[in-house]
């Protein structure tokens, strides 16, 4: 048997689709899975040992730059890549135009959300068999449910990320024990106040650990640092990519973060997490594992130091 998995984005979609493949893997140990993903979050799914072939593609980067030739010669030898395996099942479990028309472009039966339950309704025009999955559980167990349905098989499993951390040299980041902070997200309105960080940071810093504050963009860096500046042996490595930063998550004793995909990478490595949420709600797409994972906080209402530091003691237990 042969399978191809559509879940380009975003990064912690990514991951809460990674079940899927353990589940797989184990109700057809001899099958071939392949998976089509955005190209900035390819490593995600390279970190599962049951993921056959990475298929990248650079839907965001292509919508950016549709004037340039060398976006549609791109396009075109994306379009042959993926339609030169003839595939048992196609299964896109993002439900979205963009990810169903992926889906089209692959040889197979096509296996996606109804129109009714689907996060773009129009999506469900495109598949040749559709599921109706509740909306209102878990992103994880909905991506569970919807393969055990498009497979028709039973779903007696416990959940299983299937990822190990890869095995880089991320030891300069911190000596001893570590608590990576993530303070940076997508939307301004999701991120947590600075001075709260600074306070979370000096309790960690009391208990022995090392404080590590990952940033990506200049203005990430920025508010990195300034935390950074008011923690004695906090440290801000360099920009690292997404292998990296999974090793780095791996290796640290806690991890605290808003509402990035960030958060979830840690719980699929089964990593102590706690997540702070400000302006979004966890109960559908919070932190969800089989380790300590604890969502704090709802939108309205971020949580205050003294809860965040109450579980993260616990998990530090």
């Amino acid at each position: 048997m042969r399978i191809l998995l559509v879940k380009t984005s975003s990064l912690g979609d990514v991951v809460h689709n990674l079940p899927v493949v353990s589940d797989l893997r184990h109700n057809f140990p001899e099958a071939k899975i392949d998976w089509c993903v955005e190209e900035v979050f390819a490593d995600i799914p390279r970190l599962h040992p049951g993921v056959d072939q990475v298929i990248p593609v650079a839907v965001r980067r292509w919508r950016k730059h549709l004037g340039q030739l060398g976006s549609w010669r791109e396009l075109r030898d994306f379009r042959r890549r993926i339609g030169e395996q003839d595939y048992d099942v196609v299964l896109d479990t993002q439900g979205l135009l963009k990810s169903a028309l992926i889906a089209r472009q692959a040889r197979g039966r096509r296996c996606g959300y109804a129109a009714e339950v689907a996060r773009e309704p129009f999506a469900a025009r495109f598949y040749d068999a559709t599921f109706v999955i509740p909306r209102n559980v878990h992103a994880v167990q909905r991506n569970r449910w919807l393969a055990a349905a498009a497979f028709d098989y039973h779903l007696g499993l416990p959940l299983d990320y299937g990822v190990a951390s890869p095995e880089l040299d991320v030891a300069a980041c911190a000596d001893g024990a570590s608590v990576v902070l993530l303070t940076a997200t997508s939307r301004d309105d999701k991120l947590w106040d600075e001075e709260r960080w600074c306070a979370v940071g000096q309790a960690l810093l009391e208990r022995g650990l090392t404080p590590v504050l990952p940033a990506g963009s200049a203005s990430e860096r920025q508010r990195a640092e300034r935390i950074a500046a008011t923690l004695a042996r906090a440290v801000v490595p360099p920009p690292l990519n997404l292998r990296q930063l999974a090793a780095l998550l791996a290796r640290a004793s806690l991890t605290i973060g808003v509402d990035t995909g960030l958060v979830h990478l840690a719980a699929a490595l089964r990593v102590p997490v706690v997540a702070l949420y400000v302006a979004t709600e966890p109960s559908l797409t919070g932190v969800c594992g089989t380790g300590f994972a604890r969502n704090l906080g709802c939108s309205g209402a971020p949580p205050s130091v003294e809860e965040v530091l109450a579980v993260a003691a616990q998990a530090l237990r």
